[in-house]
């Protein structure tokens, strides 16, 4: 018993539990569940939902929020279809064009929320209205459909049930790992969303750091934009449209504070996981996909409430 109260206390614990338990009781239930091509679904599905959760997630590392990651995405994915589309740029230009883009809007919602001292989650409100107002703007809800051949193999391509799409979420949530656990910028971006106060006095920056996590926030929604493009095959105005919820889902399931100083790469990606397992099972058991909805917030609520719990035993709280 000490030992299972132990581990309860490590965020990530129940959602490895749960992962397990739904992935025997789905194969058990569908025969079709462990097959190559579904595993690839699920996993295919995965890489970008585990991007947008790393977006929302750096900002709640320093105690912010970015309501503007779905909007910053979109207006990223049609800027990176029609520059390769229209302008006619390679491949190998419009990636690097593209996250540049997503790190400048995160600056933009960064220096506005730093400069007015409006709270992160009015500035990037306007601001998500702004992007996706642009967004309209260029395309007028008209795709950009002519993507390069290689974009969308790399969209489509896998080796046996590990889609291509999976190198960036797996290299990006390595580097994360590491930026916030051997990284003085990492240190100070969670002791500032931790004890603000205790922050200033020891000669950090606070104004920096907030700035430095939403453009860390805009860049991975750039990412997850051009994984979403060549998933899709075409840059469509509506991407980003329905990451909201998604993005504060995983990594507050994952053991996220929502005030700040404590976050979890490993737990964030294993929340995603079972978000992934969860949709599949419902596709599956031929569930309407709508209920999905339902069930992310009540596990937003199970997650808010255990974490309160894991805080009052461990003494934080």
């Amino acid at each position: 018993m000490p030992f299972l109260k132990r581990l309860l206390l490590v965020e990530w614990s129940g959602l490895a539990a749960a992962i397990v338990i739904g992935a025997v009781v789905l194969a058990f239930l569908s025969p079709n569940f462990l097959t190559e091509f579904n595993i690839y679904v699920m996993l295919r599905s995965f890489c970008v939902a585990l991007l947008v959760g790393f977006a929302q997630m750096v900002t709640l590392g320093v105690g912010q929020m970015n309501i503007s990651v779905g909007a910053l995405g979109g207006l990223v994915a049609i800027s990176f279809g029609g520059m390769m589309e229209v302008l006619g740029f390679p491949i190998i230009l419009a990636v690097p064009l593209a996250i540049a883009i997503g790190a400048l809007g995160g600056l933009i919602n960064g220096l506005l929320t730093e400069r007015t001292g409006i709270n992160g989650f009015i500035i990037t409100l306007a601001t998500a209205s702004a992007f996706t107002g642009i967004n309209l703007g260029i395309t007028e809800s008209i795709p950009f459909y002519d993507m390069p051949p290689a974009l969308v193999a790399f969209g489509e391509n896998r080796f046996l049930a590990f889609p291509y799409l999976l190198i960036a979420p797996v290299i990006v949530a390595a580097l994360l790992g590491l930026f916030f656990a051997r990284t003085v910028p990492g240190r100070q971006l969670l002791a500032v969303g931790g004890n603000p106060q205790a922050a200033d006095l020891s000669g950090i920056s606070r104004g920096r750091v907030i700035v430095l996590a939403h453009v860390l926030s805009g860049a991975l929604a750039a990412v997850a934009a051009v994984l979403a493009v060549a998933q899709l095959g075409s840059a469509q105005p509506t991407i980003g449209a329905d990451w909201l919820l998604l993005s504060f889902a995983a990594p507050i399931i994952g053991g996220a504070a929502l005030t700040g100083g404590y976050i979890s790469v490993l737990g964030t990606t294993f929340a995603v996981i079972l978000i992934a397992l969860i949709e599949n099972g419902m596709v599956l058991a031929k569930v309407d996909p709508y209920w999905v909805q339902f069930l992310l917030g009540a596990l937003i609520l199970a997650a808010v409430w255990l974490n309160r719990w894991r805080a009052v035993r461990t003494g934080t709280g």
